[in-house]
Formats: C-alpha cells, sequence, structure tokens
C-alpha cells in the first residue's frame, strides 16, 4: 500500500539529529516497513501528479495556521477536496485542522490559548478501526482548533479544552485528530524547551513537562495503540 506524507513543518533544527522529520515520527509509528512510503513536502511546494499516486496520505502537524498566507496552505485546501473520495487521508494536529477547514468546517486561534503536555481524550464513537478504549492520552500542542464541524463529520473524541479533538467523515474515507501519536514523550518536551519563554511563559512550560510521567506512563501505550487505529484505518 503506498501511503503518502504531506510534510507541512519541520521540528526544530536541534531535536531532527535525535528524533528525525516529523515524517520519520510517522513512519517509526506505524511502521517504517509496513507501507510504501512516499514524502511529500508540501509545506515547499512539493505535490503528487495526481490523488491516486497513493492510496492514502497523512497530513502533519505544522507551526502554521490554515488562515495564515502561505501559497502552500491554499495549495494543501485543493488538494485535500480534490483526494476526497479518491484517496484516504489521515490528519494530525494541523493535519486535522486543514481537512476540517479544507471541507468546510472552521478553524481559529482559540481564545483557551495553548495547549501543550500530555491531554487526554474521551472516546464519544467506536468505530470499526478502534479496539474498544474509552479514552487515550497523548501529547498536546496547538493553538488553534476546529470550532465548527465540517459537512459529514462528526465528532470522535474530545476534551473539555478540545470538544472536536478527533474527526471521522461519513462520506468519504478520512479520520484526523488534534493530539499527537507520532510525538514521543521526549520529543514533546524538548519541543517545549525550545519554545520556553518565546511561545509560552516558564510557568505552563513548567505544568506541561511535569504532565510527562516516567517509563511507565500510560502515554507510551496510547501512541502505540492510535498507531493501530491508524493502520487499522488505512488498511480497512
Amino acid at each position: 500500500m503506498k501511503v503518502g506524507v504531506l510534510k507541512t513543518g519541520r521540528p526544530p533544527k536541534p531535536a531532527v539529529e535525535r528524533f528525525g522529520t516529523y515524517p520519520d515520527m510517522f513512519k517509526a509509528l506505524l511502521g517504517p516497513d509496513a507501507y510504501d512510503w512516499r514524502v511529500y513536502a508540501a509545506d515547499e511546494g512539493e505535490w503528487p501528479e495526481s490523488p491516486e499516486a497513493c492510496e492514502a496520505y497523512i497530513v502533519t502537524g505544522s507551526a502554521c495556521g490554515v488562515y495564515d498566507p502561505e501559497p502552500w496552505i491554499g495549495e494543501l485546501m485543493g488538494f485535500l477536496r480534490a483526494a476526497k473520495g479518491r484517496a484516504k487521508l489521515v490528519g494530525v494536529c494541523f493535519g486535522h485542522q486543514a481537512m476540517a477547514q479544507a471541507f468546510g468546517g472552521e478553524v481559529v486561534k482559540s481564545p483557551k490559548g495553548w495547549g501543550i503536555g500530555a491531554h487526554d481524550y474521551r472516546i464519544v464513537s467506536q468505530e470499526p478501526w478502534m479496539d474498544g478504549a474509552a479514552a487515550i492520552r497523548l501529547p498536546a500542542s496547538h493553538q488553534d482548533q476546529v470550532v465548527a464541524l465540517p459537512p459529514g463529520a462528526e465528532v470522535i473524541a474530545a476534551s473539555d479544552f478540545t470538544p472536536m479533538g478527533a474527526l471521522a467523515w461519513r462520506d468519504q474515507p478520512a479520520i484526523s485528530i488534534q493530539l499527537h501519536p507520532e510525538f514521543e514523550p521526549d520529543y514533546a518536551k524538548a519541543l517545549i524547551e525550545a519554545r520556553r519563554g518565546k511561545v509560552y511563559p516558564d510557568e505552563q512550560a513548567d505544568a506541561a513537562i511535569a504532565s510527562y510521567g516516567g517509563p511507565d506512563d500510560r502515554i507510551h501505550g496510547d501512541r502505540a495503540r492510535v498507531g493501530r487505529w491508524i493502520g487499522a484505518f488505512l488498511r480497512g
């Protein structure tokens, strides 16, 4: 199965050597040999020849917002709309927001501010590719939020902070989530440290770092769980 990763952002340079790029993180999560991987640097204007070039696409996280005036963001919206029903789609963080915006929803810079650290989502709709878990705990790193559902989409996981935290589309094979299953906790902490004092204050950074437990923290198992969910969705 050919799976394309639409790269829409990059980790801080010092973190790349240790943790890899965002496409690397998705390959590690889903299995480097599980698919015939293709990577497209969408944020640099690189696109598949057509939606049919791959059977599925994963849209990564980004430091940009869907409302930013970067030309590639408009191109991404166009590609997603063209791919509707022609390829499976998976969106994560910015990818979640981009899919919602492309298909008629609304994304804003949330007045709630930044969501960082480990966040818990309750599962509100059990999908065929899930395993019956009632909740998941994963890294969060976002200021924007989906605030209006696109037609055809349904909330499948949520929190009080992020009521539209994960979506499934009923009119096409597409799913998305605001949280980051591809982030190792150590990378999530490194990202917080890179932004400490510049993007959010020390107090918020300290609380977010403290939200990550040790090696037995539930987040490790839930990263693997959501990776299996995505794999089951792609293969289903």
